[in-house]
């Protein structure tokens, strides 16, 4: 595996599954040539156009998949730009492994969703989705049966991330009382502080809850997978509350977080009054022709194509965002939103101008960090600022500001040592970027 190294800003993009038009717009402003590709029709095809195209960075929305093949064959990529939250789509440890960076958008969408969500929460407590259709085969139903206020109900809340908080903080305002479960103990604390309800298990959380809403991603924070989190607690949904009491399910979040078999037979015993879903265990390729729908038997359970996020506001937004993380890793190496470490920020722009920044995704293996600085002094680099961080994924990204850049040759020996005293693949990708004073 050879280091991929690049001594100026990004200048070429990909961009696939259409995100906001807007977004070729703000990169042309940061010096990045965009090329669209409408259809990705395999990873053949995916690896082909960044190989045409040169491209350093790959944005996408979720459903294209970037594999360890598709990231060993195309060096110049150092960058995963997702135009979306989740971040399954993408093989995180063969990227961190290339050192190609991936970054996500956790801020953009959320109001969309959490309209959504609160959206299904009112509709689906007052049976209104299925009381339109009969009203417009000409049924006349006029009855309180099923029919629920959500004043006074209990939410639970699946993920207390940015989306899960922003729900609780419109349930409260609809006054329901908010539960959660969230592994990761931050969002613990955070939950605890807005004094809403923790619960230790899922099954506590269901049983304890009148409606649930799903707002986790497809593997927890420590990288394990969520496929079938949820199979073994649907039919314990309002357990323990009052009856009667609503008993909804919503999951507008990740596909993979229960089975559709379960989330039937729940329905289906009457666990689970009523249900929506946004997202599938298996959702449609770009350009399939057919699919079929798993829920498409069951009126109780309202079904939508995985539009959390699709709204004339949030798209724009995304592609701003997005936009604008490139080009701060571009311009400066600086990060934010990155995937491996979502909380982590590392910038060193204010005191970079007139200086050159020196960026290096390495391995965590003991005395890669120190080749690096070695490199640096040995090249009669004065180094002006420096912040570095590690990854729990195994590899970690160091930022130093330079007086001078690094030459090809000192580039070459910084490898070389690195790989004497950690590994040959120590040093998975360089990037130097000289800013203007």
């Amino acid at each position: 595996m050879n280091t991929r190294i690049l001594n100026d800003p990004f200048s070429r993009a990909l961009v696939v599954e259409s995100p906001h038009a807007s977004l070729d717009e703000y990169l042309g402003r940061t010096g990045i040539d965009a090329v669209r590709l409408d259809e990705v029709q395999d990873e053949q095809a995916l690896i082909d156009a960044i190989q045409r195209t040169g491209a350093q960075v790959l944005f996408k929305r979720s459903r294209v998949e970037v594999t360890a093949r598709v990231l060993a064959e195309c060096p110049t990529l150092h960058a995963v730009q997702l135009c979306c939250i989740g971040d399954d789509s993408v093989d995180k440890v063969a990227a961190a492994r290339h050192g190609v960076l991936v970054f996500n958008d956790p801020i953009s969408n959320a109001r969309s969703v959490v309209e959504l969500a609160m959206g299904h929460m009112i509709t689906l407590s007052r049976r209104l989705y299925e009381t339109d259709v009969e009203m417009h085969e000409d049924t006349w139903k006029k009855t309180a049966a099923g029919r629920f206020e959500v004043l006074d109900k209990h939410l639970g809340i699946v993920g207390l991330g940015n989306i899960g908080r922003q729900v609780a903080r419109a349930a409260e305002a609809f006054g329901l009382h908010v539960h959660f479960h969230d592994s990761r103990p931050v969002a613990q604390e955070v939950g605890t502080e807005m004094g809403w309800q923790s619960h230790d298990t899922l099954e506590e959380l269901f049983a304890q809850s009148d409606i649930v809403t799903v707002h986790t991603s497809a593997r927890d924070a420590w990288g394990k997978d969520n496929e079938g989190l949820l199979d073994d607690v649907l039919d314990k949904l309002g357990a323990e509350r009052p009856s009667p009491s609503p008993r909804i399910f919503m999951n507008l979040a990740r596909g993979n977080v229960h089975s559709s078999g379960a989330l039937l037979a729940a329905v289906g015993s009457g666990a689970i009054r009523r249900a929506a879903v946004d997202v599938y265990p298996e959702e449609p390729a770009p350009g399939q022709a057919s699919w079929s729908n798993p829920y498409g038997l069951e009126p109780r359970i309202v079904c939508s194509p995985h539009i959390g996020a699709a709204t004339q506001e949030a798209q724009p937004r995304i592609a701003r965002r997005v936009a604008h993380t490139i080009e701060g890793f571009s311009r400066y190496g600086s990060l934010r939103d990155c995937v491996y470490n979502p909380r982590a920020a590392l910038s060193l722009r204010d005191s970079a101008r007139g200086h050159a920044i020196l960026a290096v995704v390495h391995s965590t293996s003991r005395g890669t960090k120190k080749a690096v600085d070695d490199a640096i002094y040995e090249a009669e680099c004065n180094n002006l600022g420096s912040t570095h961080m590690d990854f729990e994924i195994g590899v970690a990204y160091d930022l130093s500001v330079l007086d001078r850049p690094l030459s090809d040759a000192d580039l070459e020996r910084l490898v070389e040592r690195a790989a004497e005293i950690a590994g040959k693949d120590a040093i998975r990708a360089i990037r130097q970027v000289v800013v203007p004073g």
